[in-house]
């Protein structure tokens, strides 16, 4: 496939070589410009290149970028053909994406990035820690592969992206539709725990709505008070979640 990626953050420095190596022809940019990327994320033939071109022409646009700013690439993603899936990986949180008010009313986040947009999308690898999520690939057939939990509404869409995540290494479950894709959201079961494929449908069911931003925030408060600057290690980071989320 043709594949467009638009952030070289935690998660999308990772997809980047990992889908260029599953043979996918693959573009990235970022805010900054083709020639600030990192080299290193480029070794399985992926190019560089401005948002506009990441856009075009291809298959599949993926935003790797803070919910803060899906805003601002609206205007690049809603001209976009109706068939080009878009994968939305982003989270909100309060502490780095101000305030939105209508997610701090309830409105699902991929719902609230779907409005933002103009058009489907479907939610994946959002759902991963970035420790896990760069060093816990495993070929299809190992019984221990981490599953990622995905939602989509458009059939096309949901294929789509339970084949891209299978290409990163992971296990792709179908989670429902965006409607409910709550039950991925920080602060769930599934959410940062590692689980795998039979475990990731009945923590889904075991979410709990309202006690999500409370406890995502109880999460982000320990690592703050307990790590400080430095972001605690990918079996760190499980375990807590794991404590605070199951």
């Amino acid at each position: 496939m043709k594949i467009g990626i638009l952030g070289t953050g935690h998660i999308g420095e990772v997809l980047v070589p990992r889908l260029s190596a599953a043979g996918h022809e693959v573009k990235v940019a970022n805010s900054r410009g083709p020639e600030t990327i990192n080299t290193d994320i480029l070794v399985n033939g992926a190019r560089p290149v401005t948002a506009e071109d990441a856009a075009s022409g291809v298959d599949v646009v993926i935003l790797s970028i803070p919910l803060i700013r899906i805003p601002d690439v609206a205007p690049l993603i809603s001209a976009l053909p109706e068939e080009t899936v878009v994968i939305d990986t982003s989270n909100y949180y309060p502490s780095r994406d101000d305030h939105i008010a209508a997610i701090d009313e309830g409105q699902v986040e991929s719902l609230w990035v779907a409005e933002q947009l103009g058009r489907r999308i479907a939610k994946a690898w959002n759902a991963i820690s970035s420790p896990s999520f760069a060093d816990k690939d495993k070929p299809a057939s190992d019984p221990d592969r981490i599953a990622i939990p995905i939602a989509a509404d458009r059939d096309e869409d949901r294929r789509v992206t339970m084949t891209l995540v299978d290409d990163t290494g992971f296990d792709a479950v179908d989670a429902g539709s965006l409607a409910e894709s709550w039950r991925q959201q920080p602060g769930s079961p599934v959410y940062c725990t590692d689980l795998q494929r039979d475990e990731i449908l009945p923590a889904i069911a075991a979410a709990e709505k309202e006690r999500l931003p409370k406890r995502r925030d109880i999460v982000g408060q320990i690592i703050a008070e307990r790590f400080g600057s430095v972001y605690p290690d990918g079996d760190q980071l499980v375990r807590i979640n794991r404590t605070i989320y199951m």
